[in-house]
């Protein structure tokens, strides 16, 4: 894109230096106009991690251009959970609008003027949630616009409004009352599919769910039957996949997809309907299904064998 970002850029690191400055570096093409920078700190059990922060802070904070930069720095480790949800409360405190980067999420350039016209675009539609950059199946895709709508909330690189952010449900409190009535079985025409996210809700709303904030978006993306914007030609790489990282330490789970380019000059779908048969091929791709015995026998072989990789290097 030509000239300056306009469009305030939300960037999420932890204890990666190499991933955040892969990602940092797309960040600086675009020059964006304000930058704010979310870190969570070191874990106390492990003292080595403390350098890596810095290291990190230090590498996301680098603006050699003109640029507002805040900066949001845990003093202690809080966790991916609670520091993402404070985090983004911060962000949307200070600004209406953002794109919202993690540090191993790498995006093609042609990501942030997408996000920007979409912003733009769809600032007062309220069926609208948010803008996703990721898009898992974009082979299955047959359409001449240059995005679509789907139900379906994808945080591999997104962006979103504040209006949006100001409903996010935590705690899933109508949850209890959405399951009795059945209402995901108005929403996802599978069984299986009702079954995946009636487990995660069960955990994420009594508390035994894994540390971590994208399943309550999700949640509120659903109850309030919003919309994402998804691109047709996936946006996002993702370079964090493997030891190291929070939740996708198995390299072999990576995702078989690279990020492609998009022309800056839009073409609007016809209607804000969303492709429910693109979701359904979505959730199938991602696993949205209970394990089978044998897949999570799989599962841990592969985590056993990871970890024994690692204590070896």
């Amino acid at each position: 894109m030509s000239g300056q970002l306009q469009t305030p850029v939300v960037f999420i690191v932890f204890n990666r230096p190499v991933q955040t400055s892969r990602v940092f570096e797309r960040i600086s093409q675009v020059k964006p106009k304000h930058l704010l920078v979310i870190a969570d700190g070191a874990r106390a059990d492990r003292p080595e991690e403390k350098v890596l922060c810095e290291e990190t802070r230090r590498i996301a904070t680098s603006v050699t251009w003109p640029c507002e930069v805040e900066t949001n720095f845990a003093p202690r480790n809080m966790g991916c959970r609670d520091r993402l949800i404070s985090g983004l409360n911060w962000a949307f405190e200070q600004v209406e609008e953002a794109i919202i980067l993690e540090d191993d999420v790498l995006p093609d350039p042609s990501f942030f003027p997408f996000c920007e016209q979409m912003l733009d675009h769809y600032r007062e539609d309220t069926r609208i949630s948010m803008v996703a950059g990721f898009n898992i199946v974009e082979n299955q895709i047959r359409t001449d616009s240059s995005y679509f709508f789907s139900n379906l909330t994808r945080i591999w690189g997104w962006a979103t409004w504040r209006r949006s952010w100001a409903r996010y449900d935590e705690y899933l409190v109508n949850w209890p009352a959405i399951k009795s009535a059945g209402l995901l079985n108005e929403i996802f025409d599978r069984p299986e599919h009702v079954k995946y996210w009636t487990t995660i809700f069960d955990l994420m709303h009594d508390g035994t769910g894994p540390n971590t904030w994208d399943y309550q978006w999700a949640y509120t993306n659903f109850i309030h039957n919003a919309l994402s914007i998804v691109p047709r030609v996936n946006l996002i790489e993702n370079i964090g996949f493997g030891p190291g990282a929070t939740h996708t330490t198995e390299l072999l789970d990576a995702p078989k997809v690279t990020a492609g380019s998009l022309d800056e000059r839009l073409i609007h779908p016809l209607a804000v309907v969303p492709l429910r048969s693109r979701d359904q091929i979505d959730m199938a791709r991602s696993g949205c299904q209970a394990p089978t015995l044998a897949e999570r026998i799989a599962r841990k072989i592969r985590r056993s064998t990871m970890k024994a990789l690692a204590r070896s290097h």
